[in-house]
């Protein structure tokens, strides 16, 4: 069994009359039925391996092809059987304005923020990976790369507001970096200059920059970028006097080598001084990564996940998370040798939401202070997970609980024209095939949210 998780949401631009009229009797009733209905039948095709299976290699077909006639963005007929479909149920939108549109409509619905990110992105093959690393790289092609990838980013930077997240992948930035990360160089000058710029736009607009994880080949020079930049920016102090993450960096559970990798950054964290920003996941390049790093089965990741977000939750150290053998924490097991900690816990298991639920309400029980902590669940996916938390956050507002955690919970959007979420539709698919059953009890909920709809109707009209 595949340790890939899956992430779900799906909220187009619809109209508030698509809302139920009654009072709300599921954490569903909050969607529109419009995307109720689409987010059906895609985990209906998505949920069954019969339809899956040929959906997906068209869909490869489409993101791979380099004919024009098989180009959404200059295809008309095409685009528009995508935009009403896959991408309305996994993408924000094309331009800022729909991006901004969709943004708004999120947190009408009570979410917290969201985690916006552009789509653009590489993902490679053994082959491309060792020809990236001995390209040669044209100056002029690279500074526009750069350039491209910079304006796209600070775009999604300034369609953020104040608490929001924005996702940006190294692999965007165009050849020469992918040739640095391979080699484990350094970001180039012009790059560097650029990153700068970004980490600066977000800190002045209040959004914080979470850098997502990337298949191995290039992983371990991007934890050292990102460890960097976190030195750099995470040791200002926030609202609250205490210091904030601007950048975070994206660790994934089903590999055999994060508990490690994490443990050391947390100890440069706490020897350093500065707060470090963490965006924990299951996994998502399966497809890419070597199969002897990754745990052997689901539930094996499934532990990995868990013990690493408690230990981060509690700040102590713990059976699977423990300090570095050189760090001077070494046999220090108390909460004061743990670093501050600011946490994206992005899952769509229900059941690691409710043990870190579990934690937290407890912590907040006992009068212990919290971490900087916020829930994430992709667009397109996990939408009863996602609505269940804001459920949850507002009955604890609403009644005034003393006793229970507040949930923060975020949409992960990316947006970019039809072509350019092609792959990035495609990956979601392949997630999906990977994780059947979460899959499918998205689907039940659907369900059952479209005949409590009907029933309620069918009741008021007779």
């Amino acid at each position: 069994m595949s340790p890939l998780h899956i992430w779900s949401r799906t909220y187009s631009m619809n109209r508030i009359s698509d809302l139920p009229s009654r009072k709300p009797t599921s954490s569903l009733s909050i969607l529109p039925l419009s995307t109720i209905t689409r987010s059906f039948f895609v985990t209906t095709v998505s949920s069954s391996p019969l339809l899956l299976s040929p959906a997906l290699a068209m869909l490869s077909f489409l993101a791979e092809s380099k004919s024009a006639l098989l180009d959404p963005d200059q295809n008309a007929l095409l685009k528009q059987l995508l935009t009403k479909t896959l991408y309305a149920q996994f993408c924000a939108g094309e331009t800022p304005d729909a991006v901004r549109r969709t943004i708004h409509e999120l947190k009408n619905l009570g979410y917290s923020g969201i985690i916006l990110g552009y789509a653009k992105e590489a993902v490679m093959d053994e082959n491309e990976v060792n020809a990236a690393g001995a390209e040669n790289i044209d100056e002029k092609r690279n500074a526009r790369e750069i350039l491209a990838w910079k304006d796209g980013t600070m775009k999604t930077v300034n369609m953020a507001t104040n608490g929001d997240f924005v996702a940006l992948k190294f692999s965007g930035a165009g050849r020469q970096a992918l040739q640095h990360l391979v080699q484990g160089l350094s970001p180039s000058p012009e790059l560097e200059t650029a990153i700068v710029e970004i980490c600066e736009t977000a800190r002045q607009r209040g959004a914080r920059l979470l850098f997502d994880a990337e298949q191995q080949a290039i992983q371990k020079a991007i934890d050292v970028w990102v460890l960097r930049f976190q030195r750099r920016y995470n040791a200002s102090f926030g609202l609250r006097g205490e210091k904030s993450a601007l950048v975070y960096g994206t660790y994934q559970a089903y590999l055999h080598s994060t508990p490690a990798t994490l443990s050391q950054h947390l100890a440069a964290a706490n020897n350093e001084g500065f707060t470090l920003g963490v965006k924990l996941v299951r996994g998502a390049y399966l497809g890419s990564d070597p199969r002897h790093i990754i745990h052997q089965t689901k539930e094996d990741t499934d532990t990995a996940y868990d013990n690493i977000a408690e230990s981060l939750i509690m700040r102590k150290y713990g059976s699977l998370l423990t300090p570095p053998s050189s760090s001077s924490l070494l046999g220090s097991l108390n909460e004061h040798a743990f670093p501050q900690v600011n946490l994206v816990l992005a899952t769509h298991n229900w059941a690691s939401i409710r043990k870190a639920r579990s934690l937290r309400d407890q912590q907040t029980r006992c009068g212990k202070p919290l971490i900087e902590m916020a829930y994430g669940q992709l667009q397109g996916m996990a939408d009863d997970v996602s609505c269940q938390l804001v459920r949850e956050s507002n009955d604890v507002k609403t009644s005034d609980h003393r006793d229970a955690e507040s949930p923060k919970t975020y949409k992960y959007l990316v947006w970019g024209t039809v072509g350019e979420c092609t792959k990035y539709i495609l990956r979601r698919g392949h997630e999906n095939r990977d994780a059947v059953l979460r899959t499918e009890n998205t689907r039940r909920a659907m369900f059952a949210e479209l005949k409590r709809r009907w029933a309620q109707n069918h009741w008021s009209d007779s």
